[in-house]
């Protein structure tokens, strides 16, 4: 496969739509503005079809989920080989009768279809009743061979895990993709909603350095009932220094130019894969070290 040292990300950080032929139509065209801004590798929000539903527990609900492959991937499919770009899509995936996932599709450059990835990591918290309506994932810590660098996609609350960045890092990606939906509860944003996103921000820029990738986290923006999404898409380097940046409130596409040759410099001079004492930690697949 061809490899490029260069690639150029592109980062669709939007808001809900009252439909999902209106978020499908709308996220065509930010597609088409970032591949007409040179990206070539396009990711977009977690569920990004659909208002972030997870806001109680309403079984009808359910109904907005699809296949994988299915209506979706078949508009996109035509439109990266269109545009000649990689998409990574984050939907609700319906597996069969009751069974649910929150899931990312990758497409490559020639509108092939390369694979999904199940958000391993659910969570349940106020506003965020996760569990209600998403199977833990199944399908582990996958990497892609795409067009223009090997990735790793991940989901949302994945993010706060250092062993699934670890894992895909471990499996070859060049770059880890994390389409989000984080916000602020309107009851918590004035004592912690700073702490809050700090925290959010600097646990993947962790897994940037630990691993020596690249890491672009997508995250929407917009007031839903009770939640202010905080936007704040970005990219870090592997380094861990944050390259660019989109806003805390506006749809955006946010353009990044990476060299993955960074990857391999980096881990030369930082080699942590060398230095890891694979015979020690055989405990971390333990639940607590309480035994």
């Amino acid at each position: 496969m061809h490899r490029m040292s260069k690639v150029t990300l592109g980062l669709v950080q939007s808001r809900a739509y009252a439909t999902k032929a209106q978020s499908l139509e709308r996220h065509i065209e930010l597609i088409r503005e970032a591949a007409s801004r040179g990206a070539q590798i396009v990711c977009l929000q977690e569920l990004f079809l659909t208002e972030y539903f997870c806001k109680g527990e309403d079984v009808d609900r359910f109904d907005l989920a699809e296949t994988i492959p299915g209506p979706t991937t078949a508009a996109l499919c035509p439109l990266a080989k269109e545009l000649g770009v990689v998409i990574i899509a984050s939907l609700f995936e319906k597996r069969g009768p009751g069974l649910y996932h929150n899931t990312a599709a990758i497409i490559d450059a020639d509108g092939s279809y390369l694979g999904k990835y199940r958000k391993s990591h659910i969570p349940e918290d106020p506003g965020f009743n996760e569990k209600f309506y998403f199977t833990p994932g199944d399908t582990g810590y996958k990497v892609w061979d795409t067009k223009f660098g090997r990735i790793g996609v991940l989901i949302c609350w994945d993010q706060w895990y250092p062993e699934a960045a670890r894992l895909a890092a471990l499996a070859g990606a060049q770059i880890l993709f994390y389409p989000t939906a984080i916000g602020w509860l309107k009851s918590e944003k004035a004592t912690l909603g700073v702490p809050q996103h700090v925290a959010w921000e600097t646990v993947q820029r962790g897994h940037a350095v630990a691993n020596g990738c690249y890491v672009a986290a997508v995250n929407r923006v917009g007031f839903e009932e009770e939640t202010e999404f905080w936007g704040q898409t970005f990219v870090a380097n592997p380094y861990g220094v944050i390259t660019a940046k989109a806003s805390v409130s506006d749809e955006e596409v946010l353009v990044v130019p990476c060299d993955l040759q960074e990857v391999e410099d980096f881990r030369r001079i930082w080699p942590f894969f060398r230095d890891r004492r694979i015979d020690t930690y055989k405990p971390l697949t333990k639940r607590y070290l309480d035994e």
